[in-house]
């Protein structure tokens, strides 16, 4: 099936090109999207006289997805998520979900405009792409993690490994602590229990003085 594309298509075509595509393609998403239309006779002499006018528009719209791109690249935004110790989420972060993040911030981000290279499926900080135009792209990053305080650790540097190990070491750390409060706490008390049977054994000792004298 053959259509003229309205605007550049990735791997397709640039503006103004007849190209071929599957039916379904073309009816599910070129046609319906204002993409494309059919390249028949009429529609290819409508084209000719509003190419001007469609480019003038592919232009303006371009320059308000440059100016967006701008503000977006480099942004990092945090996503809440529930996660084994080892960092796999019970779930996936979804282009929903980073578009979600992005326009809690502010920014205007379709889903549809968010393409993720595959599932995020861990914490950590994930690039993510965002077609704001068929020629303008934008990347920010998802800071994936359980709180925000492990969040911004993860924005500092730190992986997940890295916390789970001061994690574990803060935990070896306090527990021999503990142990080294218990053995101080049992020699105090061995202590006191010689000073407490030294005065009894000193009594005796007297007494046994005062029975030879009698």
């Amino acid at each position: 099936m053959q259509v003229i594309l309205l605007e550049r298509v990735a791997k397709l075509g640039q503006m103004g090109e007849v190209v071929d595509v599957k039916p379904g393609y073309a009816r599910n998403y070129l046609l319906p999207q204002g993409k494309a239309m059919n390249a028949t006779d009429a529609n290819k002499a409508t084209f000719e006289a509003q190419k001007a006018q469609l480019e003038a528009r592919n232009l303006e719209t371009k320059k308000e997805a440059e100016a967006l791109a701008d503000k977006l690249n480099g942004q990092q935004f945090i996503v809440i998520r529930q996660a084994s110790d080892a960092g796999a989420l019970y779930g996936s972060v979804s282009t929903r979900d980073a578009a979600e993040a992005a326009t809690a911030e502010g920014f205007t981000v379709d889903r549809g405009q968010v393409v993720l290279d595959r599932p995020i499926k861990e914490l950590g900080l994930h690039d993510v792409r965002v077609v704001l135009h068929p020629e303008v792209d934008a990347t920010f990053s998802l800071n994936v993690a359980r709180s925000v305080e492990e969040a911004e650790l993860q924005a500092s540097g730190k992986s997940i490994q890295e916390l789970a190990a001061e994690a574990e070491a803060e935990a070896e750390f306090e527990i021999a602590e503990l142990f080294d409060d218990i053995g101080a706490a049992t020699a105090d008390d061995e202590a006191l229990a010689e000073i407490v049977e030294t005065p009894e054994a000193e009594t005796e000792g007297e007494a046994e003085t005062k029975d030879d004298d009698a």
